[in-house]
């Protein structure tokens, strides 16, 4: 059965008519998605404590009838969780991945590490503007628990300029370790953006101390429209550049 002469002329049209329709189906079930779906979001507990509260307060009140739903956890923890499905995706520390082939990632910003202390009992780093890791040694520091991917860089820059770090208390999440520090039991090394004006803060000397914050996600499972706009609110903190705006990894 062959097309009349009109009928060919009308073929691309009715070809486009039906291409749009179909697009404007897909749109319409992207637009519902963000009504009436939830985000599984993962990240390590510096991140809960310092970046997601601002951007999650923004996230709701533009999107309020989306559910969020938060897993706190370390990278390595969190990689798993993805994995087996648990979460949409994730915001883990650069050192912690390793070579998953089923995740891929996306590095989001990187965060300058710094020293806090007590501001209300004697510093053992003085009113100093910079300190480098070096002069740690000896000093009693808040260390977090084992697997912690903040342990791990502290203590993994501090063997790199030769010595072993000595802990005055351990085993805390962010907020135990940050209302220990405040209580003056000794120093920590935290993400600038949990650094408030309850702590005397201390950069690193250059070439300073930092980390990269990287999205993880499945290979094989697409984010969903709600998920993908949860990730566009993910930019870096203006404190998130390293001294000098320079970028280096911790412990490399």
């Amino acid at each position: 059965m062959s097309l009349t002469d009109a009928g060919e002329a009308l073929l691309p049209v009715a070809r486009r008519m039906l291409a749009d329709a179909d697009a404007a189906r897909h749109r319409i079930r992207e637009v519902l998605q963000l009504h009436r779906v939830r985000v599984r979001l993962g990240a390590t507990p510096s991140l809960c404590t310092g970046l997601l509260p601002g951007v999650l307060a923004k996230f709701h009140r533009d999107h309020p009838g989306i559910e969020l739903m938060i897993q706190e956890g370390g990278s390595r923890d969190l990689q798993r969780r993805l994995a087996e499905g648990a979460l949409d995706f994730a915001l883990v520390v650069d050192t912690r991945l390793g070579d998953d082939p089923q995740l891929a990632t996306l590095p989001l910003f990187t965060e300058e590490l710094v020293v806090i202390a007590s501001r209300s009992a004697p510093s053992p780093i003085g009113r100093r503007n910079r300190i480098t890791v070096a002069e740690l040694e000896g000093q009693p520091l808040v260390m977090f628990r084992a697997g912690y991917d903040l342990r791990e860089t502290t203590v993994a820059a501090c063997r790199e300029a030769g010595f072993s770090p000595t802990f005055a208390i351990e085993g805390g999440e962010m907020d135990a370790a940050l209302e220990f520090v405040r209580a003056g039991l000794g120093l920590a090394v935290v993400p600038r953006t949990v650094a408030d004006e309850r702590f005397r803060v201390v950069s690193f000397a250059a070439p300073g101390l930092s980390r990269t914050i990287l999205l993880a996600q499945r290979r094989d499972v697409e984010l969903s429209t709600a998920a993908r706009a949860l990730v566009d609110m993910l930019t870096p903190p203006p404190a998130a550049q390293g001294p000098s705006g320079r970028r280096r990894p911790a412990g490399r």
